[in-house]
């Protein structure tokens, strides 16, 4: 069992980013050229590098009070066939500027909800993508559902698109929590939704929870814990409520006095890290905890793992392409992210261009901290021999002071040095953000207001 020290997450809880890209979202250059993307990916149009593949589906029914995520609201069913068509010409824009040959490894819907489509749409949806891509045989294809209004259907229909992991939104079972974020969701009915997942046939099933919501309690949300156990989910994440109502205005709906004090939202982390590990599931790092001998455990055992947009893939090496609004695209040395407005991103396929709102191409030395980042928020530890093979320089020399500052980690047991290397902790897993800040060249900028706190 993983044991959890509320004295250090109380020192180190300080804004800080997740680090699904590097350097992070918010250094994206607004206005960023989509002729940049075009001539980069036609450039590199030879490459045979492995694909991962992500598409945005915007759309809710109702609004989560807690969510970060870009949504559109509406019950008007029409907006999905007329997405689509979009998302159509996005792809087919898109091919003509990769290798068609190239290999897709790895495919995600998310949102919004993307069960919002018809179960017909959604399979013309896996028809569009199979039809412009070559998937792989043994393509990792998950999607993000909202259980409260699933049916049976849209299962097939995911199925039929060539879907074969579900992760399933809960956040919190108990009824008070649930009504203050406006997410109404009883445990029976995820409960039912999780046997549909096992009676189709899919491959794994992740659950996400969610803790620092109004009314939390250690009691109430050990319940929870207990509920979400008895459903036997392959993989968990447990996140953090991230307040940012500066960019989340919807967040201000909920209420500052019923929100959980700070200590009684480190003892909550404390109760799910320590129950999870207890169940036998492996804390992988950032949130998300898998069942030992899962395809997430045994990557990051073998040093396969890695941290992407959708958070962390057994998929290393792939060049990530995203369509839909707001979706955010990765190759070796570019970002680029899709307008978050719906209609300017309906106005840019219109002008029959890519829908670029903003990016960021990488200097050479983003290549390096990004590479020694990654590595440290998968592997939860770096080899210096290693890294200096991979970066083709000897690693000591080029950090000196980011190891002065891993030292000071150090002390405070967050990490432990070995003879050419270190490691991270238990207590520095639950705070690698921090880790990698040290190695972070953009670190020293003002942080407050930007990110969410690490715990």
């Amino acid at each position: 069992m993983l044991a959890v020290d509320i004295e250090q997450i109380r020192k180190y809880n300080v804004p800080g980013p997740r680090y699904t890209s590097y350097p992070a979202a918010n250094h994206f250059k607004p206005g960023f050229s989509e002729s940049t993307v075009v001539e980069r990916l036609r450039a590199d149009r030879t490459s045979d590098r492995d694909l991962s593949l992500y598409f945005h589906v915007p759309f809710c029914q109702s609004l989560c009070w807690y969510c970060g995520c870009n949504t559109v609201i509406t019950k008007n069913q029409a907006q999905s066939a007329v997405y689509l068509k979009y998302l159509e010409k996005e792809m087919r824009l898109m091919w003509h500027l990769v290798n068609p040959r190239r290999r897709v490894t790895q495919l995600h819907f998310g949102g919004g909800t993307p069960t919002f489509l018809l179960p017909d749409e959604i399979r013309g949806l896996g028809e569009l993508v199979r039809a412009q891509f070559e998937l792989d045989p043994e393509l990792e294809a998950s999607v993000e559902i909202d259980p409260r209004r699933l049916t049976y259907a849209h299962l097939e229909a995911l199925r039929d698109a060539g879907v074969n992991r579900v992760s399933l939104g809960v956040q919190d079972f108990n009824p008070q929590v649930q009504q203050a974020v406006n997410r109404v969701q009883p445990f029976e009915q995820t409960k039912e939704v999780v046997e549909w997942v096992r009676a189709a046939g899919f491959q794994s099933l992740s659950i996400d929870l969610i803790y620092g919501l109004p009314y939390q309690t250690e009691e109430t949300f050990r319940e929870t814990l207990e509920q979400t156990l008895s459903l036997d989910p392959d993989r968990l994440a447990l996140f953090s409520y991230a307040h940012v109502p500066w960019m989340k205005p919807s967040q201000r709906l909920l209420k500052p006095e019923t929100m959980p004090p700070t200590e009684e939202k480190f003892a909550i982390l404390k109760l799910g890290v320590e129950t999870l590990t207890h169940a036998g599931y492996a804390y992988i790092g950032m949130d998300h905890f898998a069942k030992r001998g899962n395809e997430l455990e045994v990557a990051q055992r073998e040093g396969k793992l890695q941290r992407n947009f959708q958070g962390y893939s057994t998929k290393a090496g792939a060049d990530i392409l995203s369509f839909g609004v707001s979706s955010i695209s990765q190759t070796r040395d570019m970002y680029w992210q899709n307008e978050k407005d719906l209609s300017r991103y309906y106005a840019g396929l219109d002008e029959d261009r890519l829908p670029v709102a903003n990016g960021y191409v990488l200097k050479g030395e983003d290549h390096i901290r990004r590479e020694v980042i990654m590595r440290l928020m998968c592997d939860m530890k770096l080899d210096f021999e290693d890294m200096s093979k991979r970066l083709g320089f000897d690693f000591a020399e080029h950090f000196p002071d980011e190891l002065g500052a891993i030292e000071l980690l150090a002390g405070d047991g967050l990490v432990r040095f070995r003879p050419g290397g270190f490691e991270v902790t238990d207590v520095g897993r639950l705070l690698i953000r921090n880790v990698a800040m040290c190695f972070d060249e953009y670190a020293g900028a003002a942080t407050e207001g930007v990110y969410s706190r690490t715990i």
